[in-house]
């Protein structure tokens, strides 16, 4: 076996356990960031309460209807019809209150009005 033959032997295995340890590193962080946002006291009382839809439809009109449409179908803001299908409820509440996302505003409602707030969106 000539020199070359044998370093690409030994290149490849490590090349493999190199990108495997990144894969595993990304998971990790995104597992990590997950249980932080799980694990936050606000999300958690929200989570623990029962909404009514009604009562956020009538907090969505007054707060998000004017960026994201009467019906959370779109106007300067994103269409969040189905968006309950593509967001989980953690993500949901921590896009409201966060304000991460210009133009959106940091809001935080109290926990009764987030928890409805939560239920008519997985009505749209």
């Amino acid at each position: 076996m000539d020199t070359q033959s044998a370093q690409t032997e030994t290149v490849i295995p490590r090349l493999i356990l190199l990108l495997l340890g990144i894969i595993l590193l990304l998971l990790s962080s995104l597992v990590g960031v997950y249980l932080y946002r799980v694990s936050d006291p606000y999300i958690q009382n929200v989570l623990a309460i029962e909404g009514d839809p009604q009562r956020g439809h009538a907090i969505f009109e007054i707060n998000c209807a004017g960026c994201h449409g009467v019906y959370g179908d779109g106007n300067v803001g994103p269409s969040l019809q189905h968006i309950s299908k593509r967001r989980s409820d953690v993500v949901l509440i921590q896009q409201v209150i966060s304000g991460e996302t210009p133009p959106m505003p940091k809001f935080q409602p109290n926990p009764q009005d987030m928890a409805d707030l939560l239920q008519y969106l997985k009505t749209l």
